[in-house]
């Protein structure tokens, strides 16, 4: 009798998908290590953007990512005409707590007060010249990111005015996180920015969030 073999549990024969982070992410850092290693101070300006997206071999649209993400971080400010402005490092706990102003409001209305004044920033979104940056808000493959990304570039399309300012205290006042996000919404939201459709992208506002 032949001797008994014990077969082993079969394994892939590669390992598991690496998880890198977004090309967007990679740039953000980068460019905030440049800020750091070339000293600039806060109003100085970062290159034009077409020039910068060049000389880091980027689409424009990666890089207008980039810049949100930084601005997010309140690291710089893209101000219209100036382009990318160094901005000073702020203290945590130096901006003060605006959502106690509402803290008695049913979070339900507070969502759908804030569906109506995104549904003003996303048309304004719309009507953004420049296409290429419209793109920022699809992925590779055309498919919108996360809200949590998506959104912030929303806000820098409209630029600044009153209804992002009443954007900034809802979302403070009620925080929505990506598992509260509509998918089909946010699709319709990011893929009628890109056309220029701005009656389209203000609809898909409306039942944005999860209530």
């Amino acid at each position: 009798m032949s001797p008994v073999t014990e077969k082993r549990p079969q394994t892939s024969a590669v390992p598991g998908r690496l998880d890198r982070p977004r090309l967007y992410v990679q740039l953000a850092d980068h460019i905030a290590r440049f800020i750091e290693a070339q000293g600039l101070s806060p109003g100085d300006r970062l290159p034009p953007e077409r020039l910068l997206a060049a000389e880091l071999g980027v689409s424009r649209a990666s890089l207008s990512r980039a810049l949100v993400a930084l601005e997010v971080q309140g690291k710089v400010e893209v101000q219209h005409g100036n382009g990318a402005v160094v901005l000073a490092p702020t203290l945590q706990g130096e901006k003060p707590a605006l959502s106690s102003l509402w803290a008695e409001r049913d979070p339900a209305d507070l969502a759908r007060a804030r569906e109506a004044v995104m549904s003003g920033l996303a048309r304004s979104a719309a009507a953004h010249p420049d296409r290429s940056l419209r793109l920022a808000l699809l992925d590779a493959d055309g498919s919108p990111v996360r809200f949590s990304d998506t959104w912030p570039c929303v806000r820098r399309l409209s630029g600044p005015s009153l209804l992002g300012e009443l954007d900034d205290l809802l979302a403070e006042a009620a925080p929505v996180d990506d598992s509260r996000i509509a998918a089909d919404r946010l699709v319709a939201l990011a893929r009628a920015i890109v056309v220029g459709d701005g009656e389209a992208a203000a609809s898909a506002c409306a039942g944005l969030f999860h209530l």
